[in-house]
């Protein structure tokens, strides 16, 4: 079930029992700063309002926040609730594609190995998938 948080966007409601939900919240405000839904110097919704949104615990909501903070992608401004860092998109691409190399694109290029996909069999895959959603939105 999809809900509206106070952002105004459209955010599962279920939770992974194999992940902390702190995490899980910190991961959903990681995706929307790398896809733009959230902007250098946006304001995160107040902790209140996403603990009663979602029904967790606020200090969840306060461990996933901090962890932003920690991070550098977050900055919290006393009596005015936390933003969004400059530079914050450019700190996660540069992080999630030094992960994505070392732990995704390994299990990845053996798949390819053992199917025995060449890269233009890729490619074309690519291309074919991207005809396809181009076709669904309009």
């Amino acid at each position: 079930m999809a809900s509206k948080v106070p952002w105004g966007i459209e955010m599962d409601g279920e939770w992974n029992d194999n992940q902390p939900i702190y995490r899980q919240l910190r991961d959903r405000v990681v995706a929307m700063i790398l896809d733009g839904v959230l902007q250098e110097g946006d304001s995160l919704p107040s902790m209140r309002n996403v603990a009663a949104e979602y029904r967790v615990n606020p200090l969840t909501v306060l461990k996933s926040y901090q962890e932003l903070v920690d991070d550098g992608l977050v900055e919290k401004r006393r009596g005015l609730g936390m933003f969004v860092n400059v530079g914050a998109r450019k700190l996660l691409l540069q992080g999630e594609r030094k992960k994505f190399l070392a732990e995704d694109w390994p299990r990845i290029k053996e798949t390819i190995q053992r199917l025995g996909l060449t890269p233009e069999e890729l490619l074309d895959g690519l291309n074919r998938r991207g005809s396809k959603n181009e076709a669904e939105e309009r």
